[in-house]
């Protein structure tokens, strides 16, 4: 059931791709794909369906999702020159996490803190406040909490506490 809801976030955030950018129905399945993103690992859980393959699924459902917002998003956004900046050290610092959880654990770390899925549920949330919100402001809030947890997550791998 889990690998299901996974699939249909896919499925959904390929979706995207042909609803216009920030209408109304783009808005509705970028909803969609953002709740079944919260509810596959629970029902994983829930259902003791826990699954490597579906770990791996999440991934790639992930990085789907990811990937079609920078396309539809990044051509009707005013993103400013500093916030390419700031946004590029925060990938800086999350790859530097990367090679290094690997050098030390010898496998990829994933740090699931507090301070991360906030992260995580503000940038979700950003494209959400475009209409009332200017991306200048909401910018900064959510480039300053994930900063702060990559140097966190960089912390706890580092000092095992991954």
């Amino acid at each position: 059931m889990a690998n299901l809801i996974t699939s249909i976030r896919i499925i959904c955030s390929i979706a995207l791709l042909f609803f216009p950018v920030l209408s109304t129905s783009f808005y509705a399945l970028y909803i969609v794909v953002g709740i079944t993103d919260m509810i596959d690992g629970t029902v994983a859980r829930k259902t003791n369906s826990v699954s490597e393959f579906g770990s791996k699924l999440d991934t790639v459902a992930d990085f789907v999702f990811v990937a079609v917002c920078i396309i539809k998003l990044i051509p009707v956004l005013n993103v400013e020159t500093w916030m390419y900046i700031w946004i590029a050290v925060i990938f800086v610092i999350k790859v530097i996490n990367i090679v290094s959880g690997y050098v030390m654990q010898k496998k990829l770390v994933a740090v699931h803190s507090v301070i991360n899925k906030v992260a995580g549920a503000l940038l979700f949330a950003l494209p959400l406040t475009l209409r009332f919100i200017e991306l200048r402001y909401s910018a900064v809030v959510v480039c300053a909490v994930a900063t702060f947890a990559a140097v966190q997550e960089g912390h706890f791998i580092r000092t095992g506490k991954a």
